[in-house]
């Protein structure tokens, strides 16, 4: 008995070093990093050797307590751990064959998205308000606890909350559609409220940290935008608005790169006011964030009002799906298909 539970045990744990992608910064100890200089990268939020490998020198010599020779010699060896170089699209190719794609809980939406959300990436979904963004964080935060076969992840979700929207009784609703217990559900999101920019961007190093202990299939932040828009105001702070923006869009995508969770960014929009666009332009309505927004987010999708429950989702930009668009509703137990 107690050998087939030690069986069971392993096959858990092997099961689980299967789906790792990433290497804790411990395992530099083993090549001359000192204890301390592992633990001053851990405190600094480099907690993978491919978060280490991934940042410029100059980022690992403001830490307190790193010099350059130091710097040299961890960057050289987390390097080595790391396939850095050049690689076949053959390989590639293989490689995104087995992506694991999340369930947005409705049909039409997961075609137009090619199977779901994808992992190891960031999805951004902007449009007006009541236009669903966050009735569908709500729906992934729960079938991305699903297993593979259905649509799932099989892992955690980690929810950052600008905007104080994040309603828990939501996902009881989700989580009795898919027969899953509610208890659990809960237990598996782990949610924070960010109150300003810095903090928003302060949760990021915890989110790290977390994803060495446990596994996540998902990181949801609703709304990227929304406390950027108040902390920094006129045409003054948008040079540093903009680079601030920048580095949490950065650490996004190496924690999409890190741990090969999807990333699903909210955005909200402005009118363009200026007579001419406004005029010829069907939809004078365009994602605010500027280029940086749009250059970091890998698909971007635009959602508008429909009749009734029903809202449209169109691909507004994606690197390898048609623009298109797809109908799905709003219903009591999350996103679903439109009913007739």
């Amino acid at each position: 008995m107690a050998a087939a539970a030690a069986t069971a045990a392993q096959e858990q744990v092997d099961e689980l070093e299967d789906c790792v992608t990433y290497q804790h910064v411990k395992l530099l100890e083993s090549a001359g990093i000192g204890a301390g200089d592992v633990k001053k990268l851990v405190e600094a939020g480099y907690n993978t050797i491919e978060s280490v490998a991934y940042a410029p020198k100059k980022a690992l010599l403001a830490i307190k307590g790193i010099s350059e020779a130091k710097a040299d010699k961890i960057l050289t060896e987390a390097m080595k751990r790391c396939a850095m170089g050049f690689t076949t699209a053959t390989e590639l190719h293989r490689t995104r064959s087995e992506i694991i794609m999340l369930t947005t809980g409705s049909k039409e939406l997961d075609k137009l998205l090619g199977g779901g959300i994808e992992t190891g990436s960031i999805t951004e979904m902007f449009g007006e308000f009541r236009t669903g963004k966050t009735q569908l964080c709500h729906t992934l935060a729960v079938t991305c606890q699903l297993p593979t076969d259905m649509g799932g992840g099989e892992g955690k979700c980690l929810y950052i909350d600008t905007e104080g929207t994040f309603r828990p009784e939501r996902l009881l609703a989700v989580a009795e559609r898919y027969g899953l217990d509610g208890a659990a559900v809960l237990d598996n999101v782990a949610c924070a409220r960010a109150f300003n920019s810095d903090h928003q961007t302060q949760l990021l190093l915890q989110a790290s940290s977390m994803m060495t202990e446990s596994r996540y299939a998902l990181l949801i932040v609703d709304s990227a935008m929304a406390l950027y828009r108040t902390d920094f105001s006129g045409r003054g702070e948008l040079s540093a608005r903009q680079m601030h923006l920048a580095r949490f869009l950065r650490m996004l995508l190496r924690l999409a790169d890190e741990f090969g969770v999807a990333v699903v960014i909210t955005n909200q929009v402005v009118a363009q006011v200026d007579g001419a666009s406004a005029m010829f332009s069907a939809d004078p309505k365009k994602p605010i964030g500027g280029n940086i927004m749009a250059h970091a987010s890998t698909t971007r999708l635009y959602l508008r009002k429909g009749r009734g429950e029903n809202r449209i989702c169109k691909i507004y930009d994606s690197p390898c799906l048609p623009e298109s668009e797809a109908v799905f509703s709003i219903g009591a137990d999350g996103i679903g298909d439109t009913k007739d």
